[in-house]
């Protein structure tokens, strides 16, 4: 379809929309391994190329901003991926200790709506505000009565077994696009009244107006690091 993240596809649109709804509808995740063998698809690289077309429609670029009267806004940072090694003497290769080289991401969870999530390079203020801004603070407080950070911590737990128990491995290239494909289904949940049929036609319609060739593919999320 010209305009679409499926333009110049050679794979067959009933195919387009069956991928479409097992990655909108499977809450942890949907491997390209998993893809190719349902699918019947020729080669991992093309149905690693489909699952990143379909992260690229999830990504809304300009959501509208979180919070506002009597919303709550939990914001909170976690770390992916394993330490970077070091070569010991007499011990061999050893991880560093704690997480100053994980990768980080921040999340922003409105309660009882939407979820949006940065890969970003520190946790300094001037990060932290650059994530802030995209709260509603018109009612001149940030913050209000219960104060937790539980539904956040939600968020990131069902990311983290999505990333280790489906899709096992993520490159430092493509985070941002796996955090977008979890906020479009947080987002666009059951409890919000979204439906799998409704969550993958809101994923389609995603599609319009975007394009995503294979070689920027491997690098098109990297400069939406905050």
């Amino acid at each position: 379809m010209i305009g679409t993240v499926m333009e110049s596809s050679h794979i067959p649109m009933i195919k387009w929309a069956l991928a479409f709804h097992l990655m909108a509808s499977s809450k942890k995740g949907y491997s390209a391994h998993q893809l190719m063998r349902t699918l019947g698809l020729g080669s991992y690289r093309t149905a690693w190329f489909m699952a990143h077309r379909i992260r690229e429609a999830m990504f809304v670029p300009d959501p509208e901003p979180f919070g506002g009267k009597d919303k709550v806004v939990e914001v909170d940072e976690t770390f992916i991926g394993k330490p970077e090694s070091i070569f010991v003497s007499g011990k061999g290769w050893q991880d560093k200790r704690g997480t100053a080289t994980k990768r980080k991401v921040m999340t922003l969870v409105e309660r009882g709506g939407r979820a949006k999530s940065f890969k970003v390079k520190d946790l300094d203020i001037k990060t932290i505000n650059k994530v802030l801004w995209r709260v509603n603070h018109s009612e001149g407080e940030y913050v209000r009565g219960d104060v937790t950070t539980n539904t956040v911590e939600g968020f990131f737990g069902i990311f983290k077994r999505g990333m280790t128990g489906v899709y096992q491995h993520c490159g430092e290239t493509h985070l941002q696009a796996y955090l977008n494909e979890f906020d479009f289904r947080y987002s666009n949940r059951v409890k919000l009244g979204v439906d799998d049929a409704e969550r993958t036609r809101r994923a389609i319609k995603g599609a319009e107006g975007k394009r995503l060739t294979y070689n920027p593919a491997r690098s098109a999320q990297s400069d939406r690091v905050v």
